[in-house]
C-alpha cells in the first residue's frame, strides 16, 4: 500500500485569530477558506508543500453530536486538552522566536527531551497544543 497522511483537523473557535496564528506566524499558506462567521473551514499549510495541510474546522458541528458532548468539547478546547499537532522544523531556535515575537502563547521553551527530540511547544488561539520537533 502506498498511503500518506494528507490533512489533520483541529478546532478552531475564532477563525480570524486562527488565521493570524497559521499565516502570519507560522508563515503557512490559505490554501482554502469556506463558510462564513464562525462556521468556517479553512485549510492550510506550509508553502511549497501542497500534500500536507491542515483543515481548522468548528468543533461539534456534526449532527449526531449531543449537547452534552458539546460541553465538554467547548470545556476541553477551553483547557486546551482537547485538539494537538506535532510539527518539525530544521531551525527550531528560529522557528520559536518567530512564534514568540508573534505573541503565540508559550507553553514549553526549546528543549532536549529525554527521548532524544529537542523540541518547543505552544498554544494556537483555541487551545490546540503545537509541538514544534527539530530536525536533525
Amino acid at each position: 500500500m502506498d498511503i500518506t497522511i494528507h490533512t489533520s483537523v483541529l478546532p478552531h473557535d475564532d477563525p480570524e485569530a486562527s488565521l493570524a496564528f497559521y499565516r502570519d506566524i507560522l508563515g503557512f499558506e490559505v490554501r482554502n477558506d469556506v463558510g462564513s462567521g464562525t462556521m468556517r473551514w479553512i485549510t492550510v499549510g506550509p508553502a511549497g508543500r501542497p500534500g500536507t495541510s491542515i483543515l481548522l474546522a468548528p468543533p461539534a458541528v456534526d449532527p449526531g453530536i449531543t449537547e452534552d458532548e458539546r460541553r465538554t468539547i467547548a470545556a476541553m478546547m477551553a483547557k486546551g486538552t482537547y485538539g494537538w499537532i506535532l510539527l518539525a522544523t530544521p531551525d527550531l531556535d528560529g522557528t520559536f522566536e518567530r512564534l514568540q515575537a508573534g505573541d503565540a502563547e508559550v507553553v514549553q521553551e526549546p528543549i532536549e527531551q529525554p527521548y532524544g527530540v529537542r523540541d518547543c511547544a505552544f498554544r494556537d488561539p483555541a487551545g490546540n497544543l503545537i509541538r514544534i520537533q527539530e530536525l536533525r
